[in-house]
């Protein structure tokens, strides 16, 4: 069984060599938003998450790809965070925090896959690097929340949960300590 790609095609607009696609947000980034009603990037990522999460290796068939692999990796460090928590409310302030903490970006020491990411060659695209993955952070945090905590009592979902110990391509976006 191959893993899913990503289906959502390239907006034209990149940074190195990743795919800046549309996105449903409310949050502020670079962005496009999408034209029609079908899915992006997140809800492609959330859909085959369960199934993509086994695989230790990923042939990357293009930019969007590798925005779907970072989607993925971000949604794994968002299901840790909320195994920690008891509600809703705490998992959305449990997101937000996560999403403006620092991260590393493509070129630094610390980001896990810079064998698959382009360095970014100018300080904008540094910056713009920056600004798409905070947005994507944010906007999948708030995703997963609405997912992990859509139960008929409020308490996580065990489906979900159940996914935190998993690493899709043995990778880890964040140190191990958090």
């Amino acid at each position: 069984m191959p893993a899913y790609h990503c289906s959502i095609p390239p907006s034209g607009i990149r940074v190195g060599n990743l795919a800046v696609l549309p996105l449903r947000t409310k949050h502020r980034g670079p962005a496009p938003l999408p034209v029609g009603d079908g899915p992006d990037v997140i809800d492609e990522a959330l859909l085959y998450f369960k199934s993509n999460v086994f695989f230790r290796t990923y042939e990357v068939k293009g930019e969007c790809d590798r925005t779907l692999i970072y989607v993925t990796l971000y949604i794994t460090e968002c299901l840790k965070k909320l195994a920690k928590c008891k509600d809703k409310s705490q998992g959305n302030t449990e997101m937000y925090s996560l999403a403006i903490s620092q991260f590393p970006i493509p070129g630094d020491q610390s980001f896990p896959l810079n064998a698959v990411y382009a360095k970014p060659k100018t300080d904008q695209e540094t910056e713009l690097y920056k600004q798409y993955m905070q947005q994507l952070r944010h906007e999948t945090g708030a995703r997963v929340c609405e997912k992990v905590f859509n139960t008929p009592d409020g308490k996580p979902s065990k489906w979900w949960l159940c996914f935190t110990r998993k690493k899709f391509m043995d990778k880890s976006l964040l140190a191990p300590s958090i």
